[in-house]
């Protein structure tokens, strides 16, 4: 195999599909749920797509992972437990574990085959997070979960695929409530949400069903290479409304005394994140 191209936008045309070479392919196979493949490249390092999708890279993952994870946990300020859906390449539950609040991390992947993959092929995305005390890793449907589990939570990441195949479930407002009760007082839900040039209706679906269910709601970017189209939208729930709002001077002294370095986040970029682009804006403000 000599080149991978991604299919998430082929129906746009060709000029939407991105092309990787291949140098090797490091495993292929069919899980119980989808198509997965890691693959190394010349510019990208090590590449994990699953159903031919692109997941992440090891060359700009730091961009979502560090994004996706530090604003909701910064905002809370004390983080203790912290749930993660999906993120079977351990690449959040590594970065929530840099928290020294947080005491216990449960990661919930319905399929078993990608943590074990990424644990053995890419190990410098999840860098022993498995292996950690803290780490819970539950092997099972995220929905079913935060609908059984009587456990709380102060941040719930939801780092899933897009809405499709093993991942659509997880935009739904069914799935949104239950996250809603499994959240403790000022707690923070973050999800990744699309790159909304490509994808707005996604955006404003999930704005719609979080809105009901939460007292303040909002979305924040990053920009990571690989997923074509710009910005990525994350999102952001909580009903505390003055967690979106801090200071950087407040999450500037959280981020001093948690000791440990970034690549892409830093306080200036978590409170400018929030700061969009007009189109951004004008799509929050669209009803489905």
């Amino acid at each position: 195999m000599k080149w991978f191209d991604e299919n998430l936008y082929r129906s746009l045309g060709t000029g939407y599909t991105q092309r990787f070479e291949v140098t090797r392919v490091v495993c292929r196979e069919k899980t119980d749920y989808q198509e997965l493949m890691i693959f190394e490249t010349p510019s990208f390092g090590r590449v994990l797509a699953l159903d031919g999708i692109i997941q992440t890279t090891e060359k700009d993952e730091f961009a979502y992972h560090e994004m996706l994870a530090h604003v909701p946990l910064f905002a809370h300020g004390t983080p203790a437990r912290v749930l993660i859906v999906g993120g079977g390449d351990g690449g959040i539950l590594r970065e929530v574990l840099r928290h020294r609040t947080v005491e216990k991390a449960t990661l919930v992947e319905i399929d078993r085959t990608v943590v074990e993959r990424c644990r053995k092929h890419l190990p410098s995305l999840n860098v022993g997070a498995f292996e950690d005390p803290r780490t819970e890793l539950v092997i099972a449907d995220g929905i079913e979960y935060v609908a059984q589990s009587d456990e709380t939570f102060d941040v719930i990441i939801i780092d899933s695929t897009d809405p499709m195949g093993p991942g659509e479930g997880l935009f739904g407002e069914t799935f949104y409530a239950g996250c809603k009760r499994r959240l403790g007082g000022g707690g923070v839900l973050a999800a990744q949400n699309g790159v909304p040039f490509f994808q707005a209706d996604e955006l404003v679906r999930t704005r719609r069903r979080l809105m009901p269910i939460f007292a303040d709601v909002a979305f924040y970017a990053t920009a990571v290479p690989t997923y074509v189209g710009g910005l990525m939208a994350l999102a952001f729930a909580t009903d505390d409304a003055r967690l979106r709002r801090l200071s950087e001077a407040v999450i500037g002294e959280r981020f001093a005394a948690a000791r440990f370095g970034t690549r892409y986040y830093t306080p200036a970029v978590h409170i400018a994140a929030f700061t969009l682009p007009r189109f951004l804006e004008e799509l929050q403000k669209q009803e489905c």
